[in-house]
């Protein structure tokens, strides 16, 4: 009667250890799916602030501004303005 007992009580051991095992496991994946989620939402932001940013770099205004003031550069007079219209075959 000694062998029965002494085997459930080993077997139940061997759950329990199993138990906590996948519960720290369970734990530390849980903490890890954090981390990565702060670091997505971190990113997300740095990836929006560099959309405004590239957005007030490519603005028309900014561009015209430096190029007159850092290369002086100035838009000609109307009637030296020529439109060139290429034919519809004619790849740009």
């Amino acid at each position: 009667m000694r062998n029965p007992l002494i085997l459930l009580l080993a077997l139940g051991m061997v759950c329990a250890m199993g138990v906590v095992e996948l519960r720290h496991e369970s734990r530390t994946a849980y903490a890890q799916l954090q981390r990565l989620q702060q670091e997505r939402d971190a990113l997300n932001v740095e990836w929006g602030q560099l959309l405004l940013e590239e957005g007030a770099w490519s603005q028309h205004r900014r561009t015209e501004a430096l190029a007159h003031t850092q290369l002086g550069m100035e838009l000609p007079p109307t009637q030296q303005i020529r439109v060139v219209a290429l034919p519809r075959d004619a790849k740009p």
